[in-house]
Order: structure tokens, then C-alpha cells, then sequence
């Protein structure tokens, strides 16, 4: 399994550009957000358990996992994200369903307009996960990040994760240069 700082790194090596970086703090929470509530239903009543198992559950909680594997700190701060994020999709899964899938389909798109448009305008290249899948679980962690980074956190890491991704995207970019 790769560690923390290969999967930002990979990420990073797709998102040099700090305005692209900048959609991606909006698109990214809109797309986990979005999913959260797609994913609201159906929801199933298991036992004596206090909350209803729905898909997002699921998803959220084996993505958390992961993320408290890669990273203690940032996992869990992820953790409180999606536990927002499924509380309220849970809520709207109790709306009416165009309410629910109005809202849900309404921040998936613009979420992933920000996206596109941060890397067609500013970075000029494709998003990370067409060539690596694992990019749609990293991107939320990597947005995460970079807002601990300049807060100043782990400032080594931000520093090994910028150095590697450079290397990444000068690999990369020689890869598809003509010969």
C-alpha cells in the first residue's frame, strides 16, 4: 500500500497550479457532499444500532478507514467531515425525492464543473483519477491537507509531498513529449 505522502504526491503531480488547487476546495466538498446524499438511501435499521445503515455509510466509513490508516490526524478530521456530510444526507433522504435527488444531482454537477474547470482553465491537463482511480479517494484527503499546510502543519511533509510530485509531473510530462 502506498503511503501518505505517494498518494498526495501523486495527487499533487495533477494539481500544480494554486488556482486549480482553489476549485478543488470548492468542487471536491461539493462532490463528497453530493454523494452523501445519493447515497442517503435506501437506509436499513440494523438491530440495536442507533443510526441506519444506508450506502454512504458504507462508503464513508471504509473511506475513513483508509484515510486513519494513511494518517492518524487527517483521518479522523476526515471522519467528522463525513459524519457531517451524512447527517445531512440522511436528513434529505427523508425529503421528498426530487428534493433529495435535486440536491444531490445539483452539487454532484457543479462540483465536478469546478473540477473540470480548474483543470481545463489553469492546470491544462486531465484530473488525476483518469489515470489512477484511487484520485477520487485521495482528493478529498489532498484538500484537506493543503489547508493544514497552510496553516502551517507538517510542514516537512508538505515539503516532501511538493518535491515528489514535482519529479512526478517532469516524468510525466517527458513521457508525452515528442520524440
Amino acid at each position: 500500500m502506498k503511503t501518505l505522502t505517494d498518494q498526495l504526491a501523486q495527487y499533487a503531480s495533477y494539481h500544480r497550479d494554486r488556482r486549480n488547487i482553489a476549485t478543488h476546495f470548492i468542487g471536491i466538498p461539493m462532490i463528497v457532499l453530493a454523494l452523501a446524499i445519493l447515497l442517503s438511501r435506501p437506509q436499513w435499521h440494523v438491530g440495536s444500532l442507533p443510526i441506519a445503515v444506508s450506502p454512504g455509510l458504507v462508503l464513508f466509513g471504509c473511506a475513513t478507514v483508509y484515510y486513519i490508516v494513511l494518517d492518524v490526524v487527517l483521518g479522523l478530521v476526515m471522519a467528522v467531515f463525513s459524519a457531517a456530510c451524512l447527517s445531512v444526507g440522511a436528513w434529505l433522504a427523508y425529503a421528498p425525492t426530487a428534493i433529495w435527488a435535486g440536491c444531490g444531482v445539483a452539487l454532484f454537477i457543479v462540483g465536478w464543473v469546478f473540477q473540470f474547470v480548474g483543470h481545463v482553465a489553469y492546470e491544462h491537463r486531465k484530473p488525476a483519477f483518469a489515470d489512477d482511480l484511487i484520485g477520487l479517494v485521495i482528493g478529498p484527503l489532498f484538500v484537506l491537507a493543503e489547508i493544514f499546510f497552510g496553516f502551517g502543519w507538517r510542514s516537512a511533509l508538505r515539503d516532501t509531498v511538493d518535491h515528489k510530485a514535482s519529479a512526478l509531473r517532469q516524468n510525466q510530462e517527458s513521457r508525452h513529449q515528442p520524440v
